[in-house]
């Protein structure tokens, strides 16, 4: 998959189908939309490309929202090729490119950059300074700047239409069987282990901790996961803790994760770290000691759930 860090394109992939849109998560709406723009451009003989926004807009507009994304850029990127991307036009969406009205957007960036021969969107696509633009201005303008706009009707699942936002509050409640669902596979978060106060340890569960960064933060409490190391194949079950940790007075959320039958040190390798049965909620204990209980009676409960398979 060709990637351009900017709308100035080569002219080989000019004249292409293009998907328009965020697509955090990439989740079973989404593959609709790329399936049905890679039918049309296989029977077109042109090639199939992306446009997406990096940082996602909300996140750009509010600087509070820190916990957000469904999946890293990095992984979204992965998930387009995976999809049968052929290129992505990853536009960086800042103070200026916010500025650009809806008009402006169509004329210099779509007709004078891209130059795409078919243009596919989701029914409520808005666009341009304010949003102010959206389908129906995108269509006005298509015979002028020789371009098909193509409207895909949302994706149901149970007679509600699949959303990021639908499968970021399912993660909120803990509920990933649901979310897990309209992803079409098993949501997960990856980062690097990081130097922690090695608590787990002597509470006698040896635990990698890695940040939850930009991730939309999923509802606190324990899981039964499982994880890869690096670009080992071989997967791991697990137990991961996701909170403050209040029996120890704590203000920093963490994500720590205890992987079973794994001993050595795993200090600054990369995990992937894959959730899913929420086991329960996070709470404050009396005493270590009572957590130390509580976690025992958790990994044995984490141990029962990890037969479900894991999807890529």
């Amino acid at each position: 998959m060709k990637i351009f860090n900017s709308p100035i394109i080569t002219k080989k992939y000019k004249r292409s189908a293009i998907a328009i849109g965020n697509f955090d998560g990439v989740h079973k709406g989404h593959q609709k939309v790329f399936n049905q723009a890679k039918k049309f451009a296989k029977k077109n003989k042109i090639k199939f490309g992306i446009l997406t926004f990096t940082p996602l807009p909300v996140m750009f507009f509010n600087k509070k929202v820190s916990n957000y994304r469904i999946a890293s850029e990095h992984q979204k990127f992965k998930l387009f090729k995976k999809n049968g991307v052929d290129f992505l036009v990853n536009i960086k969406f800042n103070k200026n490119f916010s500025r650009i009205n809806a008009f402006k957007f169509i004329k210099n960036i779509i007709y004078k950059k891209i130059n795409p021969k078919l243009i596919f969107v989701s029914n409520n696509f808005k666009f341009g300074n304010k949003r102010k633009g959206n389908v129906s201005l995108l269509k006005k303008f298509g015979k002028k700047y020789n371009y098909k706009l193509l409207k895909i009707n949302p994706f149901k699942d149970r007679g509600k239409i699949i959303s990021s936002t639908r499968i970021r509050k399912y993660l909120q409640a803990g509920n990933l069987t649901l979310a897990n669902k309209l992803l079409s596979r098993t949501w997960f978060v990856e980062g690097r282990v990081q130097k922690g106060k090695k608590l787990g340890r002597k509470l006698g569960y040896r635990t990698c901790n890695i940040h939850i960064k930009q991730y939309i933060l999923p509802k606190s409490g324990i899981y039964a996961v499982k994880i890869l190391i690096g670009k080992n194949k071989k997967v791991y079950n697990g137990v991961a803790y996701l909170g403050f940790r209040p029996t120890f007075g704590g203000k920093k959320i963490f994500l720590e994760t205890n992987i079973f039958d794994i001993k050595k040190n795993l200090y600054k390798k990369n995990l992937r770290i894959f959730f899913l049965k929420f086991i329960r909620r996070d709470r404050k204990f009396n005493n270590s000691g009572q957590l130390i209980r509580q976690m025992n009676k958790d990994v044995i409960f984490a141990k029962k759930s990890l037969e479900t398979k894991l999807v890529l």
